[in-house]
């Protein structure tokens, strides 16, 4: 599998949530979640990110997040694995879901990148 969706999340469910909407849409890539701390707490976790990473079934992992300690873990997860991670600035639920769509097709890489480059965030 080419592509694999990682969604991370400060509150478990919506992080859940994401991971159920995008399977709709791409059933057959391989999506991961994380959401809140170990102790069940809002929050993001380090030690989280890193067990769906390495949970991912997919070559390269497409990543979603929503706020910023989930990014600077996310970041940290990247600096740390050896799997190729690919972050996205981009609003969560569409970001995820139009990756998912993509990836369930077998777009390439151009075809992803330039449509979440439409929904980047802007700072």
């Amino acid at each position: 599998m080419k592509y694999g969706i990682l969604i991370v999340s400060h509150v478990p469910e919506i992080a859940q949530g994401v991971a159920q909407l995008v399977a709709q849409a791409a059933p057959d890539i391989s999506i991961t979640y994380t959401g809140g701390t170990e102790e069940g707490q809002l929050g993001s976790s380090f030690e989280l990110i890193q067990q769906a990473v390495q949970q991912n079934q997919g070559a390269e992992i497409l990543a979603f997040y929503d706020l910023g300690s989930s990014k600077m873990n996310l970041e940290m997860v990247q600096e740390t694995t050896t799997k190729v991670i690919h972050k996205f600035d981009v609003a969560l639920v569409e970001g995820a879901y139009t990756a998912g769509t993509l990836a369930q097709i077998d777009s390439s890489w151009t075809t992803i990148s330039q449509s979440l480059k439409k929904l980047q965030l802007r700072k």
